[in-house]
């Protein structure tokens, strides 16, 4: 698939590197290019593309700013030259995080990291769509969550089970998911895209690192640690709230 993109940074020299980089990348198709982050806005929010390659220390409106403010349907990978940002990117729902100068093949991860995502995403919502769609005797049959999704693993598009996920586990620039069996696989995501991709009746977020299956929770203990498979894992303070609810409402 072809991901068209955009470039927003105030550095001409910057954005000349990134349109080679995109140039050279087959599958990345480049609209245009700004050096102004409000111009950079107006075109995102007039004619929206799935991939924006976004500095962050710009006047006028920062890139952190602009990213809460892009599309839904576009994603952000930063590129600055100050990696105290990191963590922050990922807050804003970054895909990647790219620290100048930035070298081709760092860039061609982060690039390869974003047709992945969507890949993906296009795969469980076609088979999303044809589980809600289906008609049995002329009526429509019941919604029903997906069943299983697809992870990118050597080179390789994967299928597996939803059932069979315990818990997600987070690392810099990967996830492993962890399944069922001792089995586990690594995959280039962040946490914020599996999260969005998992079904959310049936998993959730209690930690920065961490996605637990609900079902598959063998106990918690009074400090809020959950055992599963053979992992304990503490719901952190950010994430409390929500757990308490799941439990509130699961619990007799």
């Amino acid at each position: 698939m072809k991901l068209s993109c955009i470039i927003i940074d105030d550095e001409p020299l910057a954005v000349r590197l990134l349109e080679g980089f995109v140039q050279r990348t087959p599958f990345l198709e480049l609209r245009a290019s700004y050096t102004d982050s409000i111009s950079g806005l107006s075109e995102l929010r007039e004619h929206p593309v799935d991939l924006v390659f976004l500095d962050i220390q710009m006047p006028d409106l920062n890139g952190m700013e602009l990213a809460s403010m892009v599309p839904p349907e576009t994603r952000v990978i930063f590129t600055t030259a100050f990696k105290e940002y990191a963590f922050e990117s990922y807050e804003v729902n970054a895909l990647d995080f790219l620290l100048k100068p930035i070298r081709y093949n760092k860039f061609l991860t982060a690039a390869e990291k974003a047709r992945d995502w969507f890949v993906m995403k296009n795969q469980m919502t076609a088979s999303l769509e044809e589980s809600t769609t289906g008609r049995v005797g002329g009526t429509e049959t019941e919604n029903r969550e997906r069943d299983s999704v697809f992870l990118r693993i050597d080179g390789e598009l994967r299928q597996i089970a939803i059932e069979d996920i315990l818990y997600v586990s987070g690392m810099k620039d990967y996830v492993v998911f962890y399944l069922e069996g001792n089995r586990k696989l690594v995959t280039h995501l962040t946490m914020k895209a599996v999260e969005d991709m998992l079904p959310a009746t049936q998993f959730l977020r209690v930690h920065r690192s961490y996605i637990v299956a609900l079902r598959k929770i063998r106990s918690i203990d009074r400090n809020s640690c959950i055992y599963i498979g053979n992992e304990v894992i503490r719901v952190t303070d950010a994430y409390k709230d929500a757990f308490k609810l799941f439990l509130d409402e699961n619990s007799l």
